[in-house]
């Protein structure tokens, strides 16, 4: 070959040796990316096959607030009384605690014949003939006195509750 054929052959096989090169180096970082996206697909169906699994424990070994009774979910709770916010009184020998403040206010206006007949009724579930043995009255007497009693209060009650509400407004 001729100087000039053959510094145009080095030429052209120095351009074909590096798109070989390029060409090679392409395809290495192309196996290398495929390489790795496979070893993503891989990772990520593994955590879908353990986050299935572990959403199956789940459904077999949990229930649902939802589903549970009353009496399971009174159980979660507790609450905090303090004697300042509970009235006691004496009805019948026995004695009787009330934790509401508006139902003891208007307890404390009844008389204490009236009073010991709710007490005992409502609050120690007793019926009218214990009351009234208890008492020594006629057991129609305390029916009189509760159904009474029970109007006195309610009365009492709207009043204290139609005070604190204008009370509120102002």
């Amino acid at each position: 070959m001729k100087g000039k054929d053959l510094c145009s052959y080095l030429v052209v096989g120095k351009e074909v040796n590096s798109m070989e090169q390029s060409s090679s180096s392409d395809y290495d970082e192309l196996t290398v990316m495929h390489q790795f996206d496979r070893k993503c697909k891989l990772a990520l169906d593994g955590e879908v096959a353990d986050y299935e699994k572990h959403m199956a424990y789940l459904q077999e070994h949990e229930i649902m607030f939802s589903e549970l009774s009353e009496k399971v979910t009174d159980c979660f709770f507790t609450t905090d009384e303090y004697d300042l916010e509970k009235y006691y009184f004496k009805a019948g020998g026995y004695d009787v605690e009330v934790k509401d403040a508006l139902l003891a206010e208007a307890l404390e206006t009844l008389t204490e014949r009236k009073r010991d007949v709710i007490l005992l009724s409502y609050f120690m579930e007793m019926s009218d003939a214990d009351i009234a043995r208890q008492l020594h009255l006629v057991r129609s007497t305390v029916h009189e006195h509760r159904t009474r009693s029970l109007e006195l209060l309610k009365n009492k009650m709207e009043e204290s509750v139609d005070e604190n509400s204008k009370k509120k407004r102002q």
